[in-house]
Order: C-alpha cells, then sequence, then structure tokens
C-alpha cells in the first residue's frame, strides 16, 4: 500500500519517493490503460489541492487528445491542438505552466473550478488555486512522465 504523501518537507524529495512508488507500482505490467490508470491514480493521491489529474491520448488521425484514465469530474472528451493548455502542451510539445487559467489565451474551463494547471506532454494536473504549480512541480512531474514512458 501507497502512503499519502504531503507537502511537509523537501518537495524535490517527494517527487522522487512518487517516482520510485510509481516504478514500483508498474513493474511488470505492459497494458497502457491500466498503468495510466494507475499512474493517475497515484498522483490524485500525491497531489494536494488538486480538482482533476489524468491523461489525454494523441489522435494523430483527428490533429486532437482523447480522454483518457483520469481522477476528477468529468472532463471534456475531445481537444483540439493548440487549443486549450493541453492542446497547447499537445501543440508545442512543452509543459505548460499556467498561474492563471483565465489569463491564458483560448483557455477551455471543463471544470469552472480550475485556476491554475500544468500540463506535460502526457500528464495533466489541475488545481483549484491560483499559482498552485511551480518549477519544482514541474521538474518532478517531468521526471514522473520520464519513469511513466517505460512501462505504457
Amino acid at each position: 500500500m501507497f502512503e499519502t504523501t504531503t507537502y511537509d518537507g523537501d518537495r524535490t524529495k517527494q517527487y522522487e519517493m512518487l517516482n520510485k512508488q510509481l516504478d514500483a507500482l508498474l513493474a511488470g505490467e505492459t497494458n497502457q490503460v491500466a498503468n495510466l490508470s494507475n499512474a493517475s491514480a497515484l498522483l490524485g493521491q500525491f497531489l494536494e489541492r488538486t480538482n482533476w489529474v489524468g491523461f489525454y491520448l494523441t489522435d494523430t488521425a483527428q490533429n486532437e487528445l482523447v480522454l483518457g484514465p483520469f481522477q476528477g469530474l468529468p472532463a471534456c472528451v475531445r481537444i483540439p491542438f493548440g487549443r486549450g493548455v493541453c492542446g497547447t502542451a499537445a501543440q508545442d510539445q512543452i509543459t505548460q505552466l499556467v498561474m492563471d487559467v483565465h489569463a491564458f489565451p483560448g483557455h477551455i474551463a471543463c471544470d469552472a473550478a480550475t485556476n491554475s494547471e500544468i500540463v506535460v506532454p502526457l500528464i495533466k494536473d489541475d488545481s483549484p488555486e491560483l499559482n498552485r504549480f511551480d518549477e519544482t512541480d514541474q521538474a518532478g512531474l517531468e521526471a514522473f512522465c520520464k519513469t511513466l514512458l517505460r512501462h505504457i
């Protein structure tokens, strides 16, 4: 069983522990949906003060993202590349660290409570707080994605 991680102490070390937990959780499993499902559950448990954690998968034929495994309220099923925070991250293939989504051009409000987002190509976390995510989150979540890529 995995322990709930809190933000007390060194967050960089907590992200390192999270990545070790992810690696152990996914070891030996090759099913992409199962691994993305467990990864979203682990992130949902780890990331406090968020209202949505999950994955969008690429539909290259339609040039859009399609909803994948997640934790949270129902979400937009399809997002065109270049639209909103997720579509921009997918199109540009770079992490989007958005302190205030209401200031982001073309933001898609799937959940009106979301005020800040971080979208790492392969991972999306939403938060109902402004300025919820920072560079430590970005580095930790990008490392999380590298660990996840070894398992999907």
